[in-house]
């Protein structure tokens, strides 16, 4: 009896914490379960439509893989001896690493300009914003065919404006040299996509407390010094965002340069999608096409982990 007695005590004193402690996993397990159930669909999608096409891939580039004969087999390493020997792979290296430099630096200089002028609250602001950023509702495809337009040293506006004004005597050919070319593509990209950053760089522009800008302008410092300790060290997660966008964009440009040249004049502006998407469907070998993909996929993440490393160095310094 005497011991029936203590531990019914001993029940009696057990606290509402150990209590609720004991029911907790249940409870705990319900919530994983839960998110689990939640996460299940996303995971499933990754899987099909990533995970297998990149095993599908790598296996294509490790086999001889015709486009309308199929799978004959492995041929390891010889689809990258090939794709690396060919006459046009450094020279769209070359070209892409080119472009991709020229995109950033204009894009990025532009967009930031843009947003810094529409930053203030004023009359027209609202107005200007929704200029800068119509472009970019517009296809890439749609865009590039507007230009091919415009560009059109028969038919299109742009000749016939500067034969108009004097500026030339003779119709403009845009796309007929390899730097008029290049030079014509970036227009397009700048027009299509600065409003689209000048937006990312407004929301980082608008989330700097005025306070900090206050202070600063008590102090006696100048515009620029503001700008370059204030505005730019605070406004770096929004560049590092447009940067890294603007950078794999670039790298993997293949819509504008399809439309626009078709990779002339003289495979002068190939880039290295085109030149997978010419070996998969005009060359018809998939193996070769597979296995600069796997190059390409090895160089972005590459360069991805080197921009976030870097970025973080930025930080912690």
């Amino acid at each position: 009896m005497p011991v029936k007695m203590a531990d019914r005590a001993t029940a009696e004193h057990v606290t509402q914490p150990e209590r609720r402690a004991v029911t907790s996993p249940p409870r705990w397990r319900s919530r994983k379960a839960k998110g689990l159930a939640y996460a299940a669909p996303t995971a499933v999608f990754v899987a099909v439509f990533f995970l297998l096409p990149l095993l599908l891939v790598g296996q294509m580039s490790l086999s001889d893989w015709p486009l309308l004969a199929g799978d004959r087999g492995v041929n390891a390493p010889e689809n990258y001896t090939d794709i690396t020997d060919s006459t046009l792979f450094w020279p769209a290296i070359r070209f892409t690493l080119l472009y991709t430099v020229i995109v950033t630096v204009v894009l990025l200089a532009l967009a930031l300009l843009l947003a810094l002028l529409v930053q203030e609250s004023r009359p027209g602001a609202g107005f200007f914003r929704t200029v800068y950023f119509l472009p970019g509702a517009l296809g890439l495809a749609s865009a590039s065919l507007l230009f091919w337009g415009l560009y059109s040293p028969t038919t299109g506006p742009l000749s016939r404006i500067l034969e108009g004004l004097g500026l030339v005597d003779d119709p403009v050919s845009f796309l007929g040299s390899p730097t008029s070319a290049l030079w014509s593509t970036v227009f397009l990209i700048v027009w299509k996509f600065a409003g689209f950053y000048m937006l990312i760089l407004l929301v980082g522009l608008q989330r700097i407390p005025h306070e900090v800008y206050e202070a600063a302008r008590m102090d006696g410092a100048s515009r620029a010094q503001i700008f370059r300790s204030i505005t730019l060290p605070l406004l770096r997660p929004s560049l590092a965002l447009c940067l890294l966008l603007c950078v794999t964009g670039s790298l993997l440009a293949f819509d504008q340069f399809f439309i626009l040249t078709k990779g002339g004049p003289d495979n002068s502006t190939v880039t290295v999608v085109q030149l997978i998407y010419r070996e998969a469907f005009q060359r018809l070998n998939l193996g070769t096409a597979a296995a600069l993909s796997i190059l390409v996929l090895a160089a972005l993440l590459l360069l991805n982990a080197l921009q976030f490393r870097g970025l973080r160095r930025a930080d912690e310094s």
